[in-house]
């Protein structure tokens, strides 16, 4: 019985603590918050679907590996500070434009954003792979 109920509630609190660390990450890039935070927060999210069901189970929905995602993040994030280093400004300084988006209006993409997305995906794939690594012995 205490099993139902806990992957009762680890389903539920999957999406919630999802859009909570959505939320930290698109807040964050100028102000405290980011990349980090949000990544503990869906590495957390992902633990606990561990602990709730069985890790084969949670590997056969998510079918990606995670050092992918430490590649990809270390990849984004020393891409954004090259890419204003070759536009003649300092190694990771911040830069920004505005774009307009349908049916959204106009929308500020910043480096910064970037940057934080690349170490999103860095904390996830480090700490999900140390917790799979675990795991599994």
């Amino acid at each position: 019985m205490q099993d139902l109920i806990f992957r009762t509630i680890a389903r539920q609190a999957l999406y919630i603590i999802m859009a909570f660390s959505l939320f930290l990450m698109f807040r964050g890039h100028n102000l405290p918050g980011g990349g980090f935070i949000a990544g503990l927060g869906t590495a957390a999210a992902i633990v606990v679907q561990y602990l709730a069901f069985d890790l084969e189970l949670v590997r056969r929905s998510l079918p990606v590996d995670y050092k992918y995602f430490i590649a990809a993040g270390l990849l984004l994030a020393l891409g954004t500070g090259l890419g204003t280093a070759l536009g003649n400004r300092l190694f990771m300084n911040h830069t920004f434009a505005y774009y307009h988006l349908p049916l959204i209006g106009e929308i500020e993409l910043t480096t910064a954003l970037l940057f934080d997305l690349g170490v999103y995906l860095v904390v996830i794939g480090a700490t999900l792979t140390i917790i799979a690594t675990i795991g599994e012995e």
